[in-house]
């Protein structure tokens, strides 16, 4: 997997495809493979960039810069040394918080915008969801941890139909957390993130994507974050928090049909 030197780091990255470029940025977990298969979906008509966060993946195991403004700049600076500014930048979650810094702090780089399952700033459930799953992940561990996320990601009635599909995705979580104490600093960092006094300031074509049945980031953060982004278009799709594994035909054919308009 090659490395790019960004930001005083070395973040780990897949290239794949052709076209237009598109970085594609996980959510809280950071490991650019969560994308799954649409990786290669996506590669059929862009340069498809997907890269691990900071602490994450095969990535630097930084003991610092866990904010979002860190990290808009971590990748700002990726695409800049991949010369694929500007890109399409879809991001899930985290990655969508990521993504609203990179439009308003390195504009240069991005193309168009497509927040997944995210969110403005955080409200009083979202706070205390947060500091319980820290509270499990530092006093129970990365297994009880990844148990009770999952219980957040996924609608209940895809959990109750295929189950098989949530315990492969536990155990990639499991697997996958290398490092507890930057994952709980990660959490933090999610909860501080507050962009409501600056989202107008957004000038890049963006699409909001939420589940309709979203426990972690519910339909209404998807909704306030798409009325303060001027010219922002809502779309929910019926579906939990993780909208690309429940619903992965339909959520990649909005999104991809979103960035050919653009």
């Amino acid at each position: 997997m090659p490395h790019a030197a960004v930001n005083g780091i070395e973040i780990a990255y897949e290239v794949m495809g052709d076209g237009p470029p598109l970085l594609m940025l996980a959510g809280l977990g950071g490991a650019g493979r969560s994308w799954g298969a649409h990786r290669e979906r996506f590669a059929t008509e862009f340069t498809t960039i997907v890269p691990d966060h900071r602490g994450t993946g095969d990535s630097t195991p930084a003991l610092d810069g866990y904010t979002i403004e860190a990290h808009a700049t971590d990748m700002a600076e990726l695409l800049r040394a991949l010369e694929a500014a500007p890109a399409h930048v879809v991001g899930s979650s985290t990655g969508g918080a990521i993504g609203q810094l990179m439009a308003l702090d390195h504009p240069d780089v991005v193309r168009s915008l497509c927040l997944v399952s995210s969110w403005a700033g955080p409200d009083d459930y979202f706070e205390r969801q947060f500091a319980v799953r820290k509270r499990v992940l530092l006093g129970e561990g990365v297994a009880a941890y990844a148990d009770a996320s999952a219980l957040f990601l996924f609608a209940p009635s895809f959990a109750v139909s295929q189950p098989e599909v949530v315990r492969a995705w536990r155990d990639k979580a499991v697997s996958g957390t290398k490092n507890p104490e930057i994952m709980a600093r990660r959490i933090d960092m999610i909860v501080a993130h507050d962009q409501r006094a600056r989202l107008r300031d957004v000038e890049v074509p963006t699409m909001v994507l939420v589940g309709s049945e979203d426990i972690c980031t519910p339909p209404h953060a998807s909704r306030e974050l798409a009325g303060l982004i001027p010219d922002a278009t809502l779309e929910v799709m019926d579906a939990g928090h993780l909208v690309y594994n429940e619903r992965p035909e339909e959520f990649h054919a909005l999104v991809a049909g979103f960035l050919r308009s653009h």
